[in-house]
């Protein structure tokens, strides 16, 4: 699967502060002449929530315009079913802060906080999807919904600082990430095994754990990094719940993308490597090599082991890359 499937959430980018904070003060949204309805908190020396009036400060809007705010963050949808969780993926949300022409907008949430401020913002999903991600509303979120985002701004930055920042977050994350899925790994190990039998299944194991079955053979060798492949698939739950198809995400055409790229979640790059062309055949993928401790949407908690029915359809090579100037004095 994509890891830039239309079945995520654009990463715009917890409970980021306790849930008595979320009802702290007067539990009341305030709306903004924009339309734009928050709740706003500032934290005292002492480590206190208390609620914060808006008041509109025009040099230190500006001030902030440009600048690069770390935010922690969460949103849920209308049905309050989490559908992000920035704490899932061990790193903060870097957002450059930028005016939006557009009323009751997340970019004019955003400019409301200060460094260390906490809010809840209420956004319309059709507006939010059309006008800042610009991209379609997913099917699991309702027209004419609103989503709840509750974040809390931990610093601000020029551009040229959180570059510099970056490199350290992302070895940070990539430790953090790695203790997890040691941890998570042979507890997703167990339950693949008691499904497999259960569903008396005939499964091979790659080396990092993904288990594959071809069902039906194809002709040839199979894909390998550099090829590109396309491939029809439906992903589950081991529950039996659907996510997500190439009939429902790509029209019923098979997706088609290079091997060894990292386009694809960890477990398809090895797992479509046990085929060939023509053939269809099943993968059980634990969390670590799937979206690890990520919710993806309501459908995709967290820790979710992954099962994908594929076919083979193609394997191509990658087209040639355009030639570059020649080197000087050649």
């Amino acid at each position: 699967m994509f890891k830039k499937s239309l079945y995520l959430l654009p990463a715009v980018a917890v409970a980021l502060f306790s849930y008595s904070c979320k009802n702290l003060g007067k539990d009341e949204f305030v709306k903004a002449p924009s339309g734009l309805e928050y709740k706003l908190y500032s934290q005292t020396k002492e480590g206190e929530y208390e609620v914060k009036e808006y008041k509109v400060d025009s040099a230190a809007y500006k001030a902030k315009l440009d600048k690069v705010m770390s935010f922690e963050m969460e949103y849920r949808n209308s049905k309050d079913s989490l559908l992000f969780n920035s704490k899932d993926n061990a790193m903060p949300i870097q957002i450059k802060m930028v005016e939006s022409p557009n009323k009751g907008s997340i970019e004019e949430a955003f400019l409301m906080l200060d460094k260390g401020d906490s809010a809840v913002f209420k956004i319309n999903a059709d507006t939010l999807f059309a006008k800042t991600f610009r991209s379609p509303l997913p099917p699991f979120i309702e027209k004419g919904s609103y989503l709840t985002f509750y974040v809390k701004a931990i610093n601000l930055q020029t551009e040229q600082e959180a570059m510099a920042d970056y490199p350290k977050m992302m070895e940070r994350q990539k430790k953090e990430m790695e203790a997890r899925a040691a941890k998570q790994g042979p507890l997703d190990d167990k339950l693949i095994q008691e499904y497999v039998k259960k569903e008396k299944l005939q499964m091979q194991k790659t080396p990092s754990g993904v288990y594959y079955a071809v069902t039906q053979a194809g002709t040839g060798a199979n894909a390998t990094d550099g090829k590109v492949v396309s491939v029809k698939y439906k992903g589950t739950l081991l529950n039996g719940k659907e996510f997500d198809s190439s009939d429902k995400s790509n029209g019923g055409n098979p997706i088609e993308f290079p091997l060894g790229q990292g386009q694809v979640i960890k477990g398809w790059e090895e797992g479509i490597k046990q085929f060939n062309k023509g053939s269809k055949g099943i993968l059980l993928i634990p969390s670590p090599q799937g979206y690890g401790s990520m919710a993806r949407g309501a459908d995709l908690p967290a820790n979710s082991i992954l099962r994908f029915d594929v076919e083979l359809v193609d394997i191509k090579d990658a087209p040639a890359a355009p030639a570059g100037p020649a080197a000087p004095g050649l």
